[in-house]
């Protein structure tokens, strides 16, 4: 009924998946669990640029991103690693061990290179 899997430096039981649509029917997931496309997109930055600064991460959306920071850090997502030594020290954003769990990521380096990204779908 169970599978063991690297994840997160650790490892991981998780169910077989002939027991998904029995676990869908026990599971309610709440509305506030799930990331918007602002959060998801947010969150890549976070994850590629790390450690990023608030005012980066702006840049590249264009739009303030401080409530969906602020949100994915609730979440448990996002951590503040440090502050830059620049000026005014802005907090230093990076991504936490259950943003890897959540993704099923063993670590960073898991993560789909930016050349695989830009790649039309076949």
């Amino acid at each position: 009924a169970f599978r063991i899997e690297k994840i997160a430096g650790g490892y991981q039981m998780l169910t077989l998946s002939c027991y998904n649509s029995w676990l869908k029917k026990l599971i309610c997931v709440r509305d506030d669990s799930k990331l918007s496309a602002a959060a998801l997109e947010t969150l890549a930055i976070i994850a590629y640029k790390q450690p990023v600064i608030r005012a980066d991460v702006e840049a590249i959306r264009g739009v303030a991103a401080g409530e969906i920071i602020r949100s994915l850090i609730y979440k448990g997502l996002v951590k503040i690693v440090g502050r830059a030594e620049v000026l005014g020290r802005p907090m230093l954003y990076g991504t936490t061990k259950k943003f890897l769990q959540t993704f099923g990521l063993d670590s960073l380096k898991d993560l789909p290179k930016v050349e695989e990204l830009k790649k039309p779908p076949v």
